[in-house]
């Protein structure tokens, strides 16, 4: 089984690296084509089997079918795209409209995933392209959701009535996995908090998106109501403006990016994870932070949300309301014992073991016959 891997998004993460590396421990074939206007600002060190083709510039995004040509040019350039049995396409526009027509022309059948770009920036903001977006997912053999919540927006707001339930067939949820690190080093719950000492804690990168303000105008809230909240943030600075809020909160404290080694620390020393985003695809974080008993505030309506029961191991919130983050906070507080008692195995639905064998099976079911 040879499977061509068309991501756009390889080099700015571990996450797929790791992906890859699982599928070829289970005996799948893989050829990663990594599009790039800046192979320089990678995350990663490609491995052997990684073709990065810095094929369009920047700007070049604000034109999709230019920047399409020459991402289409690039990977049939450089790989004989004839020898696979599958191409696997990581999102629904920039690397579906590719795999759709690899596909026609070589008579090779395509998977693909839908992403937080592609719901929240291709399908909401460009509507000349939905059409293309509908096209891509029809062609396809499998379409990937990270999550309910996602597909539902997706059929809810763009997918025509007609075309409903021939697409819905075809669709699977299968999450991101995280590193087996976090599988291996599970915390013991804690019991009980202290609400005079409330301890939250964020990891991610500090932009707007992420919206750490809202968790400081939340932790205001409570504090007014009695509590004594803290707040921990790790991760890297990405907008200056949101840095100069919490850098000036007493009540706030930065800790710059860290290990995997360092960052299960923070998490033990803590008692809640926040993190209502606006926008997310997934969110692996909330997943680390559970394999720590840390009962997570997710956003509603983005990548996590109907990943478990409401309540299960935590709680939903308006991540435009204050008001709303703070109460998701005061439910954890209030059910504290019981979710942390119930959350340890939670996490074994995001083992790349189970996931990748998933994946496997369904590059065999749909391979060129």
């Amino acid at each position: 089984m040879r499977v061509l891997h068309i991501n756009c998004n390889y080099l700015g993460t571990a996450l797929h690296q790791l992906m890859i590396e699982q599928l070829s421990e289970i005996g799948c074939e893989n050829v990663v084509f990594a599009p790039t206007y800046n192979k320089k600002a990678a995350v990663i060190t490609p491995n052997d089997n990684v073709v990065v083709s810095e094929c369009f510039k920047k700007w070049d995004r604000l034109f999709f079918d230019y920047k399409q040509k020459k991402i289409f040019s690039s990977i049939d350039k450089a790989i004989n795209i004839s020898d696979f049995d599958c191409i696997h396409a990581y999102t629904l526009f920039t690397d579906g409209n590719c795999a759709r027509k690899l596909s026609k022309k070589y008579n090779i059948p395509y998977v693909v995933a839908i992403r937080n770009t592609d719901v929240n920036a291709f399908f909401k903001l460009m509507p000349h392209l939905r059409g293309r977006g509908i096209q891509i997912m029809r062609d396809a053999s499998a379409v990937f959701f990270l999550s309910e919540a996602y597909r539902k927006v997706v059929f809810e707001k763009y997918v025509p009535e007609k075309y409903y339930d021939e697409l819905m067939a075809k669709t699977r949820i299968i999450p991101n996995g995280i590193d087996n690190f976090w599988h291996e080093n599970y915390a013991e719950p804690k019991i009980s908090l202290d609400k005079n000492n409330l301890k939250l804690v964020f990891a991610g990168k500090v932009d707007k998106n992420k919206n750490v303000p809202t968790i400081c105008e939340a932790m205001k809230l409570l504090n007014a109501k009695g509590y004594s909240a803290s707040l921990t943030v790790v991760g890297k600075i990405v907008d200056n403006n949101v840095y100069e809020l919490i850098k000036n909160n007493e009540n706030v404290t930065y800790v710059s990016p860290q290990p995997k080694e360092e960052l299960i620390k923070i998490y033990r020393a803590n008692d809640i994870f926040v993190m209502p985003s606006f926008t997310e695809t997934f969110g692996l974080v909330y997943a680390e932070a559970i394999s720590q008993s840390l009962p997570v505030v997710y956003s509603a309506g983005q990548g996590f949300d109907n990943q478990f029961a409401e309540g299960e191991v935590g709680f939903r919130a308006d991540a435009k309301s204050a008001q709303s983050v703070a109460e998701a906070i005061e439910k954890i507080v209030d059910r504290y014992e019981v979710i942390t008692s119930n959350i340890i195995g939670k996490v074994q639905g995001y083992n790349w073991n189970s996931i990748c064998a998933e994946y496997y099976d369904i590059y065999h079911k749909v391979r060129k016959k």
